[in-house]
């Protein structure tokens, strides 16, 4: 037995399903008619976000529900060019995240910055020049 690599789904624990849904429906995502209002599916390319209260998904998985802060948890977006990033964070921003670390070049060789969702969820969004993206958005990690 293996496990199969990928990842279905990431589910954000949020404050508050409906406010977070309309912000990443800001973003041009769209929420899936399997959605209910406790709970929000966004087909992505190759995943599915979930948007869930932060309260339950402590509860569905037995575990305490300990205050906001760093999870130690950033998910990405990867683009194209240094540019992309300055465009996609100024577009995220003007939807409604919080700059959290304006795009600059950082220490790996690449250009990134940091913004976080309305529930704090840091979204890194990078320009990797040593990771190509496929024709449809899709990193490729060398072999």
């Amino acid at each position: 037995m293996s496990l199969d690599h990928r990842i279905s789904i990431v589910t954000l624990g949020v404050s508050d399903v409906a406010k977070s849904t309309e912000f990443y429906e800001k973003l041009g995502w769209k929420r899936s008619s399997s959605s209910q209002d406790s709970v929000t599916f966004i087909q992505l390319k190759g995943v599915v976000l979930g948007l869930f209260s932060r309260a339950a998904l402590a509860e569905d998985a037995g575990v305490e529900n300990t205050p906001a802060g760093f999870s130690g948890v950033t998910l990405a977006h990867n683009v194209a060019s240094p540019r992309g990033v300055d465009a996609v964070v100024k577009f995220v921003v003007s939807c409604g995240a919080k700059l959290v670390k304006a795009p600059q070049k950082v220490f790996w060789g690449g250009y990134s910055g940091y913004v976080s969702d309305p529930d704090g969820h840091l979204w890194e969004i990078a320009h990797n020049p040593f990771f190509p993206q496929d024709e449809y958005g899709h990193v490729v990690l060398p072999e």
